[in-house]
């Protein structure tokens, strides 16, 4: 049957966000693919607006000439706009509607998109050098709370199942985990193109081995206990969120073995062949560590 009406404006919607996940993220994108139609529906929908968000702060608003006081209205009328819609179940903006579609389904509580902005607030601008409670503070808004909203969306998978505190605990962990190695590998198109430095202490001119090893640790300890906690997903979502998981692994490890001068000039990433590998391991049900 054709979809019509208010579907026909959902779906498109969902193709949208799903445009924009393709475009960004060859990671997430990769994963996602593990999972069920409706869960990787819902996924695009939660990283479109994450992505969105983002884009208002890092850098396109100001290409496209707006001053800090502007991209403020912007971001604040995105916050708005999200949590109206998921208050009436629609939206004129595409991405927004695809997620409060999704946010209303997942049980999505508006705390957690609310959390989100605050921290993107941050980017607009940012103290000269984080110190640890700005960093986890941070890191709360940006990642624990995205780590809770693409839980909601894996658990609908397993209709009435409860979240434990030990698997709400291993999604915040897998988001700050991932924006952790972000920070690590982004750490030269921060400074130079933002003019920003997100890790505790360290400033443009500050990055050495020690602190280097201290966020691979830190990274390390999080998978770690992401790790213990997805067992407990759905299958389907397990799968994809072990191959994420192991892609970020495995970025992990290079940040690991590259010297910190050398993360401070370049991106690090990982080749096309160790990203298919994990996700073909992910697939089969093996670790690909």
């Amino acid at each position: 049957m054709t979809a019509s009406g208010l579907a026909l404006y959902t779906r498109t919607a969902r193709t949208s966000s799903a445009r924009v996940i393709g475009a960004y993220s060859t990671s997430f994108g990769l994963a996602s693919r593990l999972l069920t139609r409706r869960v990787r529906a819902g996924i695009a929908d939660v990283y479109a607006l994450v992505r969105v968000a983002d884009e208002i702060v890092d850098g396109p608003a100001a290409e496209a000439g707006m001053d800090a006081g502007e991209t403020r209205t912007v971001l604040d009328a995105l916050e708005a706009e999200t949590l109206a819609a998921m208050r009436r179940g629609f939206s004129a903006n595409l991405v927004v509607h695809a997620f409060a579609v999704t946010a209303r389904e997942a049980g999505i509580a508006p705390a957690l998109v609310t959390d989100f902005f605050d921290s993107m607030r941050t980017d607009i601008a940012p103290p000269a050098v984080f110190d640890d409670a700005a960093y986890r503070r941070y890191i709360h808004g940006s990642a624990e709370v995205v780590g809770s909203m693409c839980l909601r969306v894996f658990m609908q998978e397993r209709p009435g199942g409860e979240i434990s505190d030990e698997t709400e605990e291993g999604a915040r962990r897998l988001g700050a985990a991932f924006q952790k190695v972000n920070f690590l590998r982004d750490l030269a198109d921060d400074r130079d193109r933002l003019g920003r430095s997100y890790l505790p202490g360290v400033g443009p001119e500050r990055f050495g081995e020690e602190q280097k090893d201290a966020v691979v640790a830190d990274i390390a300890a999080d998978l770690a206990v992401a790790r213990r906690a997805i067992s407990a997903l759905p299958p389907r979502a397990r799968r994809a969120t072990s191959a994420a998981a192991g892609l970020f692994e495995k970025l992990n490890e290079r940040l690991s073995a590259t010297p910190a001068a050398e993360i401070s000039r370049h991106r690090i990433s990982v080749p096309a062949s160790v990203k298919a590998w994990v996700l073909l391991c992910a697939l089969v049900g093996r670790s690909g560590r």
